[in-house]
């Protein structure tokens, strides 16, 4: 059975940082690419960032770009983000993706749909 658990949601305040985690089971998740997503208070879920397979490639959403990094360790099945210079305006509620349809970040942005999910990590930046 497959499972996606975020972790390390939080309270912090404008210019900090926090650190996600998305921990995996089940075999796919050395060969699959992984995502972030978010979903603002009141407002549709949105698209973060992905990794490739093997952690060589990354794609960030316009939001993220120069203040959240993506990686993964695939021999602890376990991807991160790590979020900078956060801002009110990141506080949402973030989950983990995989689709086993997509190893490299291209197939998984033009995908647009995903098998997984993970229950997902409230992160609220406060002024």
């Amino acid at each position: 059975q497959v499972q996606l658990v975020e972790s390390g949601g939080g309270v912090v305040e404008a210019g900090g940082s926090l650190r996600l985690s998305c921990t995996a089971s089940g075999r796919f998740f050395s060969t699959s690419a992984m995502g972030w997503f978010r979903q603002p208070p009141g407002k549709e879920r949105e698209f973060v960032g992905v990794i490739n397979w093997s952690g060589s490639g990354t794609y960030y959403a316009d939001s993220g770009k120069g203040r959240f990094a993506i990686y993964r360790d695939n021999a602890k099945n376990t991807m991160y983000l790590q979020m900078n210079s956060l801002k009110p305006e990141d506080t949402a509620v973030y989950y983990c993706a995989a689709d086993t349809a997509c190893s490299d970040y291209g197939c998984f942005v033009q995908r647009g749909h995903y098998e997984y999910w993970g229950q997902g990590t409230q992160v609220t930046v406060s002024v």
